[in-house]
């Protein structure tokens, strides 16, 4: 039975996510396949890597520093979030904490990186495995916040971050092959994401990128439908939906050092539930 494991980002918030992963790797849990979204391609990476604690580092040390995100990056670099800092200077082999190449490779885990087409505002599924050392330009490309952040060049193509397109991948992990699957959400199960929390955020992308936009503007809805397909899924029995039952006041750039450490540990803990879920 192919399993798999879905790793939607949220940011800072995906903390949450980190603390799944290494609670994963406590447990000696592996999976077939794995798709990340934003946060969650990283996340995932490092999982493959089987480096615990890597991620949790750059959530609480890396992340409080300007040059990973700041006013002064937006100012200077025309982005809030310098991704060539945080999956370069920092994540390169002769960087401060590389990841471990080898290891990456070696694990025989499928791995994707949802990404979205700057131009069309369509999905893009990158093969993760295929990405060179020192050459994590997908990560990047999915991490990629639209409005905050101009749309990560990758060849002749431009990408915004993968959740605006497809921010629960859950019908590409079926498509894969998956039939039991882990659904790692860094919102509470039941949230209803509203709209017009995007309305803004969509028109002032409309100016330069209208296919985006479109999207940014329906994001809410495809959420809540995914959402909802993820709960029918669980109710089969096929899907384990992890999610933090509150996320205090942390949106998607709060650095908050005491919340944070409390949403790693409560993801530590909740990876028990993937072992009597795939026991099943």
């Amino acid at each position: 039975m192919k399993t798999g494991i879905i790793d939607v980002g949220g940011g800072m918030r995906d903390i949450y996510g980190a603390g799944i992963l290494d609670g994963c790797l406590d447990l000696n849990i592996s999976f077939d396949y794995g798709i990340g979204v934003s946060a969650g391609s990283g996340n995932i990476a490092t999982f493959l890597a089987k480096q615990r604690g890597r991620n949790k580092r750059f959530y609480l040390e890396y992340a409080m520093r300007k040059e990973y995100m700041s006013f002064s990056n937006l100012v200077k670099k025309k982005k809030y979030l310098d991704l060539d800092y945080i999956y370069g200077t920092l994540a390169n082999s002769t960087g401060e904490d590389p990841m471990d190449y080898e290891e990456f490779v070696r694990n025989p885990m499928e791995f994707e990186v949802v990404g979205t087409d700057a131009r069309t505002g369509e999905p893009v599924y990158f093969d993760g495995k295929k990405m060179p050392i020192d050459h994590y330009d997908i990560l990047k490309a999915s991490s990629c916040i639209s409005v905050i952040c101009t749309p990560y060049p990758i060849g002749d193509e431009i990408y915004f971050d993968g959740g605006l397109s497809d921010p629960i991948p859950i019908q590409r992990a079926w498509d894969r092959g998956v039939e039991r699957l882990v659904v790692i959400l860094t919102k509470p199960r039941d949230l209803i994401r509203d709209p017009k929390k995007d309305a803004l955020p969509a028109k002032v992308l409309a100016r330069s990128y209208p296919q985006a936009a479109k999207k940014l503007a329906l994001r809410a809805a495809l959420y809540n439908r995914q959402a909802s397909q993820a709960k029918e899924g669980e109710a089969q029995g096929k899907v384990c939906i992890l999610a933090p039952n509150g996320i205090g006041d942390l949106k998607t750039l709060t650095r908050d050092l005491q919340q944070l450490e409390e949403l790693y540990q409560k993801g530590v803990q909740d990876a028990k539930r993937i072992q009597k879920f795939l026991e099943l």
